[in-house]
């Protein structure tokens, strides 16, 4: 693939994350944008795939779409596979392990449908190269496989670690949120470059890093590698230039602040020594602080927050006190916002009011809804 050569790409997401993803690949430049179930197809040149890989805040990850295809059957799935151009993105030496997926489909057996695929790619390549054995000991080109609803699709995945591994984040605390979730959280809530953030149950940091570099237009990306880099396909020269247009683009000194409280000392430490990883300390500080006196102290304030719950650390009785609490402190004043994430379905009576917009998004393997408030005349009419 040349740098100018139009090709297919996708990029998956978190569920209710799509809208945000397709609008973020939209702004980088891409082409043909659509949004799926739980990932975005896009087009365009290698250089839009070095972009996307170093700027995405809300793809999981980000590759290579070789083709999608309806099967049911082993035999279906593997004359599916072997009819795509494997040849075109796999040299003789190149690794290309297969990870995959199956949901509401006939195919359900993960481990088998991997076999399967495997096999499948190395029976073209055979017949392409006019080898028997390929040594798989070049760069790694990992093949995954999505099986939803008896359809296939395959892409080739360009980014090693997934792409929330912003790489300022070594070590967290016991629940912590993923980097690619807080950038959309930050985002909903419509965080602006001189914004005044606040999260009371800092953790890690991660809310406060990703708004920090929101706020600054900090490329997530920059701070790691990718595998596509070692790919005999890409030009380095490619991934230097975008590197250095992702630098040109920051804007540090907008007037973005952002301050975090924790109860736990250890995470106030933690959230400063990420804030250092990432680059953003200057703009960041934390301290030691009870939700019981959270107080506005400035003008305008933007609160996004993951407080702890019953799934998570809290009893589920302990976590309701919280919320109540929360509503307390959270007092409607004009110029600011509060957005609140968790799976407590009685959040808004606990809370003690409707929220202006919810939105279902899942943390992990957990189904929350995102409450957010902005509205606060119109909602002090609408109190539970």
């Amino acid at each position: 693939m040349s740098s100018s050569e139009k090709t297919a790409f996708c990029a998956t997401c978190l569920l209710g994350v799509e809208g945000l993803l397709s609008e973020e690949l939209r702004d980088l430049g891409c082409e043909d944008v659509r949004a799926e179930n739980g990932r975005v197809r896009f087009a365009g040149g290698w250089e839009i795939l070095a972009r996307a890989c170093l700027n995405s805040r809300y793809a999981e990850r980000a590759g290579i779409f070789l083709g999608e295809f309806p099967a049911r059957s082993f035999e279906e799935l593997f004359q599916g596979v072997k009819a795509l151009p494997w040849e075109d993105f796999l040299g003789k030496q190149d690794a290309f392990p297969v990870a995959g997926s199956s949901l509401s489909s006939a195919l359900h057996s993960v481990p088998d449908c991997q076999a399967i695929v495997k096999k499948a790619v190395v029976e073209r390549l055979k017949s392409r190269y006019r080898l028997s054995w390929f040594p798989e000991d070049g760069p790694q080109h990992r093949i995954r496989f999505r099986i939803l609803k008896d359809r296939v699709s395959l892409t080739m995945d360009a980014c090693g670690a997934g792409l929330h591994k912003r790489g300022y984040r070594p070590a967290s605390n016991a629940a912590p949120l993923k980097e690619t979730l807080a950038a959309a959280l930050v985002k909903l809530m419509r965080l602006r470059p001189d914004g005044t953030l606040y999260d009371p149950f800092c953790g890690s940091g991660t809310l406060l890093i990703e708004g920090a570099m929101l706020a600054m237009n900090i490329a997530p990306g920059l701070g790691r590698s990718f595998t596509a880099e070692d790919w005999s396909q890409g030009d380095p020269a490619v991934w230097r230039q975008e590197r250095e247009r992702a630098r040109d683009l920051e804007r540090r000194e907008g007037g973005f602040t952002g301050t975090g409280y924790d109860l736990d000392p250890a995470a106030v430490e933690l959230t400063l020594e990420n804030a250092r990883r990432a680059g953003v300390h200057g703009v960041l500080r934390a301290s030691v602080r009870d939700i019981r006196d959270f107080r506005e102290e400035s003008p305008f304030g933007c609160v996004v927050c993951n407080p702890p719950y019953g799934q998570r650390i809290l009893d589920q009785e302990a976590a309701r006190a919280l919320y109540r609490e929360m509503g307390r402190v959270f007092s409607p004043k004009r110029g600011w916002s509060y957005g609140v994430i968790t799976p407590e379905e009685d959040f808004e009576s606990l809370f003690g009011r409707k929220a202006d917009k919810r939105r279902k998004l899942y943390n992990g393997m957990i189904r929350c809804q995102f409450y957010s408030y902005f509205k606060w005349k119109e909602s002090e009419a609408r109190k539970i």
